[in-house]
């Protein structure tokens, strides 16, 4: 098991690829793509893809994966699934928020998948068997993490939140549309019911110690964030989001933790899920 660095706009902790026994675990957008390939094995074929969700960050690349290997099964939840069989809806929706330059740098092309590659997944099953599907919404509503038992590790895309190395800082990940804060608590309580051994971030590596303070951080992240969006502007929002990355760690590492968690998009989704609950 390990985790693939796609040096996400040429910098390292943004977004990490899993690959567990044969398997790529949210191989990231199709924009760095080349890097992934590039550090798997030269005669590597997946057995599968397993996406934790279908933000482009996470899932961009699928389609073309399937492109290169059309045998390879992607499993996905139910939610997600139209959506990668059609992006069409979602990359327009995109392209509003980032521009068609910006969409090509950030994310590269979205490229459907087949229907007859898909595996659609609701919760509770054992997929390749090995690993232990949980419905886990919050941070989106087609959210999934996987427990591969064998080694006892949870592959948890964004619900465990955001940690970049050497920083112990854990933000949560909040952008729109679907924030659920609710669902997000009960997904941290489903993950910690699983009593892993470690935890798989996508942003960024591997937590191997403390899962439960780790877990409990993600709710106290929450929480903060909740009090600051209620009470600041987008703006004045986007300035404390910089001002505590930086002191809490080091120039660079924060200006990873703003890459893979852009603070506007914090402030967008708690906003929409304020608007909706309170």
């Amino acid at each position: 098991m390990r985790v693939i660095d796609t040096e996400h706009l040429g910098r390292r902790r943004v977004i990490g690829c899993w690959e567990v026994d044969g398997v790529l675990v949210d191989p990231g957008p199709e924009s760095t793509l080349a890097t992934v390939l590039a550090g798997l094995e030269p005669d590597f074929a997946p057995r599968a893809i397993l996406l934790t969700h279908i933000h482009f960050d996470h899932a961009g690349a699928a389609g073309a994966l399937v492109k290169r290997w059309p045998e390879v099964p992607v499993y996905v939840h139910e939610v997600g699934a139209p959506h990668l069989a059609d992006p069409a809806k979602l990359v327009k929706s995109a392209t509003r928020l980032y521009g068609e330059e910006g969409m090509q740098r950030l994310w590269g092309a979205v490229t459907p998948v087949p229907q007859d590659n898909l595996h659609v997944l609701a919760g509770g099953e054992t997929v390749l068997d090995a690993f232990r599907v949980a419905y886990t919404p919050g941070h989106a509503s087609h959210h999934v993490s996987y427990l591969h038992e064998p080694t006892g590790t949870a592959l948890v895309g964004d619900v465990a939140g955001v940690r970049i190395p050497p920083a112990d800082l854990v933000a949560a990940p909040t952008p729109p549309p679907d924030v659920d804060v609710d669902a997000w608590n009960a997904s941290l309580d489903e993950i910690a019911g699983w009593d892993p051994q470690r935890l798989a971030l996508t942003h960024f590596g591997e937590v191997n110690e403390d899962i439960p303070g780790h877990l409990e951080r993600v709710r106290e992240a929450l929480d903060e964030e909740i009090e600051r969006t209620g009470r600041l502007t987008l703006e004045e929002f986007v300035v404390s989001q910089i001002a505590m990355l930086e002191e809490h760690t080091d120039l660079e590492t924060a200006q990873v933790y703003a890459q893979a968690l852009p603070p506007d998009h914090i402030w967008l989704g708690l906003d929409r899920w304020r608007s909706k609950t309170q």
